[in-house]
């Protein structure tokens, strides 16, 4: 540096040096997963998953609940109010203590809104000293296992307005927002004051790439360190690049035929039957999905307890679907498509590019259809187009992906998709137009009491799934994994099976 330089440049060059030397050392981070606002309904699980927000109660490796804000829980006598002991000396990001009356208004702001929360049996939160007391109109088991839930994450009384909206990320994490440009990006930063031992990795930014071929040059060229949903063509590019390592995990996701029900072919669990048997699942996982296999049931093996080793396995027969059709009624025309009276069996199947496999997946599914007399026009849109068509009875197939534990608990997941009543079956991303009393039954009483098995020995979890196979109100495809592309400029990486964290805190630069 030249003596000629005043204070000032001085300054100004340092602090160049200091952004270049921290920009070397920043996190880059590329996923598919648009940022829609701060409020946890929007992005809440992208908060999650950059770990600056944090739930009472936090889920390990393996699925199990564990100690997240709250350091342990319990429930009275008569399982009507659950007390939830805080963490001391939690600081909020705007330096701000957590105390119990933070986390209740949290929470209360989280029951007033849309999501799994507010079907919980809650008729009071209160604080307590340092711990929080929920009080239950009837027992609820799963209560813990709710509050897991990225849509119950704890932000600080300063994050919200005045109608309980989120306008900022003001979390506990070990990560605080540094700034955020939706759709598209935000930065974080480690936070000095966490309660739980600091990263190594400082900042980080996370960039939303909708187009998979885009993330994979991203990880080609060095500009992104983590790359997350890795298509198979993605895969394949970048295996032996110099730059990253692939990686891979199991999810407990599950790629889905939602089918109506209420549609006139479809109402017969025979028809339904006979969909799911012209599928080939181990095509489509092996080939389109480059998966080891295609999905037996709903639940992957990853979901102990409610994936149910005894079921018959989901299987191709093309043979058995068209005898089963032409049992219904359904004979074939003369241009190979199946007709009862004036009735042609055409349907619509939708789906969405987000991500890029599902288009691929439903031009396969097209064919195998067509092969038994189901004539199947693609319908490419948005992913609100399932729920959309849910609500207004239009959707006919929807193909796509769901995630069955985003509750730890997949009890919350069937509750939503599942139960319901006659008039108003199921959820927007599971049954349409099927209702069982005795199956909604189990599930509530499961909810209230656990998974405790039942008077002859039978574990109720595996029943549940014997329900949804013998019904097929939606047809399992194939089970997900979770493929990435990760830096060699990193070390310590490892895939959450579970998708709540990308696990930022627990990577160390290389040497």
């Amino acid at each position: 540096m030249s003596a000629g330089l005043t204070p000032a440049v001085h300054a100004a060059e340092g602090e160049a040096l200091s952004s270049r030397e921290s920009a070397v050392r920043r996190l880059e981070i590329v996923a598919p997963f648009d940022i829609k606002g701060a409020d946890p309904l929007l992005s809440g699980i992208l908060f999650q998953r950059m770990q600056m927000v944090e739930t009472l109660v936090d889920v390990d490796a393996t699925g199990q609940l564990r100690p997240g804000l709250a350091t342990e829980w319990s429930v009275s006598d008569d399982s009507l109010i659950w007390k939830f002991t805080l963490r001391s000396k939690v600081k909020f990001h705007d330096g701000s203590l957590l105390t119990a009356q933070a986390a209740v208004q949290a929470l209360e702001i989280a029951r007033a809104k849309p999501g799994l929360l507010k079907s919980v049996p809650v008729t009071d939160i209160v604080a307590q000293g340092d711990t929080l007391l929920i009080h239950l109109s009837e027992p609820f088991a799963a209560l813990p296992a709710y509050l897991a839930d990225y849509r119950q994450q704890i932000l600080a009384p300063s994050a919200y307005d005045d109608s309980g909206t989120a306008l900022a990320v003001i979390g506990t994490g070990p990560y605080r927002m540094m700034s955020m440009s939706p759709p598209l990006s935000l930065e974080v930063a480690a936070f000095a004051d966490y309660w739980g031992e600091q990263p190594d990795i400082r900042r980080a930014r996370y960039q939303a790439v909708s187009r998979a071929e885009g993330r994979a040059l991203m990880a080609e060229s060095g500009d992104a360190d983590f790359t997350y949903s890795l298509d198979p063509a993605s895969r394949q590019r970048l295996r032996d690049s110099p730059r990253v390592s692939l990686a891979s995990a199991p999810t407990p996701r599950t790629l889905l035929l939602k089918v109506n029900a209420n549609h006139a072919a479809f109402s017969s669990p025979d028809v339904r039957r006979a969909l799911s048997l012209a599928i080939d699942r181990t095509a489509i996982a092996q080939v389109v999905l480059r998966y080891p296999e295609g999905a037996s049931q709903l639940f992957p093996p990853m979901i102990e307890g409610w994936h149910n080793a005894a079921l018959p396995a989901l299987h191709q027969d093309v043979i058995k679907a068209r005898e089963l059709l032409e049992a219904a009624g359904w004979q074939v025309g003369e241009d190979g498509i199946r007709h009862k009276g004036d009735q042609q069996l055409a349907v619509s199947l939708i789906t969405f590019s987000d991500r890029p496999e599902l288009p691929l997946v439903a031009t396969v599914l097209e064919r195998q259809f067509h092969a038994i007399g189901i004539a199947t026009r693609l319908d490419i849109t948005n992913f609100s187009a399932i729920p959309s068509g849910h609500h207004d009875g239009s959707l006919e197939l929807a193909l796509f992906a769901r995630n069955l534990a985003l509750v730890p608990d997949p009890i919350g997941t069937l509750l939503s998709d599942y139960a319901g009543t006659a008039e108003a079956p199921g959820g927007d991303w599971g049954a349409m137009g099927w209702h069982d009393v005795d199956f909604t039954a189990d599930l509530a009483r499961m909810a209230r009491e656990g998974h405790g098995a039942s008077d002859d020995g039978r574990d109720p979890r595996g029943e549940a799934s014997r329900v949804l196979q013998d019904a097929l109100p939606v047809i399992p495809i194939a089970w997900y994994y979770q493929n990435l592309a990760i830096s060699n400029r990193l070390e310590s990486a490892q895939v959450d099976p579970w998708e709540r964290s990308f696990g930022l805190s627990d990577l160390r630069w290389a040497p």
